[in-house]
């Protein structure tokens, strides 16, 4: 299989986490982003959910590029803050979008939250969308906020977040890539399209 899969980011790293679980499991598909393609007018996510965001940008993406086209919407959901960010995630403190500012507002926002209150999760719905098909799955991964940022293996809130499945204290930015794919919701949703995304290419 020799094919262009067009995943509709410019995020450079989840640029490449992508690329790594679909060459794993679609050997011969090579991943172009936003920065590879003539320029289009990206959709407003303003879907109220992750599924309906993933959607309306792979939906945009395949018009724009006629490629097969991957997007996903992902975003942290705190626990004590009634599952905010959420769908809110990437422009939590607004406008320009800013890794930093989340994060600085994160820490502000649960700074009196007691250690077993912290709990949230990472969650994500991955659309894969050609001429013929709409496929959506979801992942999710569970853990803790906590209160300083550690780790440069990521992006986002990775600094502040410590998975469940993760032995230790490591936060999402201190694991390793291939470590990271196993247990994080995008590594999952990948997993779970995989299969359904060769079938689809090899029609």
């Amino acid at each position: 299989m020799n094919q262009r899969i067009f995943l509709a980011s410019r995020n450079a790293k989840k640029l490449a986490e992508m690329d790594r679980i679909v060459r794993e499991h679609v050997p011969g598909v090579a991943v172009v982003g936003l920065d590879d393609v003539p320029a289009y007018e990206e959709p407003v996510e303003d879907a109220p959910d992750f599924v309906g965001n993933a959607l309306l940008k792979a939906r945009a993406g395949l018009a724009a590029t006629g490629l097969p086209t991957v997007a996903d919407d992902s975003g942290l959901c705190v626990d004590a803050l009634n599952g905010m960010p959420g769908v809110l995630s990437a422009r939590w403190s607004g406008q320009p979008k800013s890794d930093a500012r989340n994060n600085e507002l994160l820490l502000d926002q649960l700074a009196d939250v007691p250690e077993e209150r912290r709990s949230a999760y990472f969650t994500c719905a991955v659309a894969f969308v050609t001429p013929e098909v709409e496929i959506v799955v979801s992942g999710r991964m569970d853990g803790r906020v906590i209160r300083e940022l550690r780790g440069d293996n990521g992006f986002g809130y990775d600094v502040l977040f410590v998975p469940d499945d993760q032995p230790g204290s490591l936060t999402s930015a201190q694991m390793d890539s291939a470590t990271k794919d196993l247990i994080s919701h995008r590594g999952r949703a990948m997993r779970e399209l995989a299969p359904q995304l060769a079938a689809a290419l090899a029609k």
